[in-house]
């Protein structure tokens, strides 16, 4: 007898990833079909018209291929040349593995960056170059569910709520346990230590071992920035309820508002001299100003981890035996911009401010837009990519079915507030800030007059 639906475990029946399910299914039938679909759901930038950057898309064409550089004389500038020669003289090429961790020149260059972002030392050897950062988040969080969670019990680990899926799914599917934490969207969507302290309490007196926070700054659904009293508030917490921190960092360049900027949590662990509480930090080149996601690069650093547990997590690495070479090169020019002064550099510079420029302006049209519709509600996208929107729906309405029918009427695919969780009661919506501006001011109009009709 074939393969049925109840042979599988059930861990895997149960996990659920809201970016990409029923609705856009759905949309993917309604474009097939000669319908026009606006994507809104998910942040896949250069899906979206954005171009990428010239320096990466050199630097990884002559590590495919060196002698492109003799091909093709005089397209490439010098210090293109230089670096891709750099870099495989540190691998066997792209078409090798490289060790677990990822080949030592990259992870020296994300070390440097570190280094240049926070003014403090980060060691090459604490930093694992992972296939995108889902997959470093996903490391951690197998290794610190210890076992499958029981009625209230086993390994939990707190996420926000509204949260990304990722995490939701993941703990789903490692048998652990979600501890949701609320973020105060009156406030601008921050986190608040009386609302740690309830969740983590509440999940404790049900028999639940609490193992870690997740934090995601700039935040993903919820479009916030997080200042360096609510990370050293953070920082407090898990170190008195013995909690690591993953810190999802991977919007760190998308800082939209005036007056805002991002604070890294390894920065303010190294400031407080903080030694016992152990931090996880991801970043990805598919987010911020590249919008590399196809390339799956990203990395994870570990800080505040006894070498025994850190063999375990090399070992787990080595499972996979390396993350894909052309992502690992994608991460060294996330994090190795062209030399100061140099005609690539000039390019560089202009091609990223062009995009955060535009970026910032979508933000601003779009929250702005969204506020002006009656029974719809939207914070001030600060940074990362997405707005999370609160609508006013008729009595016994869902978001769910807000938004599929949104997608039939106006062909735009965006994400219910159900996936991502939300306060009891409310209703929202996410959307991303990446269709082009002209697109985007249809985007804005189309919901309007959709929910006029729909109230």
């Amino acid at each position: 007898m074939s393969l049925s639906l109840s042979d599988l475990g059930s861990a895997v029946r149960k996990t659920e990833y809201a970016v990409r399910g029923p609705l856009v299914a759905r949309a993917q039938e309604l474009e097939r079909s000669g319908r026009r679909i606006i994507w809104c759901n998910i942040g896949n930038p250069q899906a979206l018209e954005q171009k990428p950057l010239t320096w990466l898309r050199q630097i990884i064409s002559l590590c495919e291929w060196p002698e492109l550089a003799e091909v093709a004389k005089g397209a490439f500038p010098a210090e293109a040349v230089e670096a891709a020669h750099s870099i495989l003289k540190g691998s066997h090429g792209l078409g090798a593995y490289s060790e677990s961790k990822g080949l030592k020149v990259v992870r020296e260059a994300v070390a440097d960056f570190i280094k240049r972002r926070d003014g403090i030392e980060a060691d090459p050897e604490a930093i694992y170059l992972t296939d995108g950062a889902s997959k470093g988040v996903q490391a951690a969080l197998r290794l610190l569910i210890a076992g499958p969670s029981t009625a209230g019990g086993g390994d939990g680990i707190m996420i926000p709520i509204p949260q990304y899926p990722l995490y939701s799914a993941t703990i789903t599917l490692y048998e652990g346990r979600q501890v949701g934490y609320h973020l105060d969207e009156k406030h601008d969507w921050k986190l608040s230590r009386e609302l740690l302290e309830g969740a983590f309490a509440k999940a404790t007196g049900e028999g639940t071992r609490v193992r870690a926070i997740c934090v995601i700054n700039p935040g993903n659904p919820t479009g916030s920035v997080l200042d360096r009293a609510n990370i050293e508030m953070i920082v407090d917490f898990a170190k008195s309820h013995n909690l690591s921190i993953l810190a999802d960092e991977v919007y760190q360049e998308n800082v939209y508002r005036k007056g805002e900027r991002f604070v890294s949590f390894a920065k303010v662990l190294s400031d407080k001299g903080e030694r016992g509480v152990s931090l996880f930090s991801f970043h990805s080149c598919s987010k911020g100003y590249l919008g590399e996601c196809g390339h799956r690069g990203g990395y994870m650093e570990i800080r505040n981890i006894p070498a025994d547990v850190v063999a375990e997590i090399t070992k787990l690495q080595s499972v996979s035996l390396c993350s894909n070479l052309p992502g690992q090169i994608a991460t060294w020019c996330l994090v190795s911009p062209p030399p100061t002064g140099s005609p690539s550099h000039a390019i560089w510079k202009a091609e990223r401010d062009a995009i955060l420029a535009e970026l910032g302006s979508r933000a601003k049209l779009l929250a702005d837009g969204l506020n002006k519709i009656p029974g719809i509600e939207c914070n001030e996208v600060a940074g990362a990519m997405y707005a999370f929107p609160k609508i006013k729906l008729p009595a016994g309405r869902t978001d769910e079915e807000w938004c599929m029918a949104l997608l039939e009427k106006t062909g735009i695919c965006v994400v219910p507030g159900t996936g991502f969780g939300q306060d009891p009661g409310t209703a929202h919506f996410r959307t991303t800030i990446l269709p082009p501006t002209a697109q985007l001011k249809e985007v804005v109009e189309l919901i309007a007059d959709f929910h006029a009709g729909y109230r």
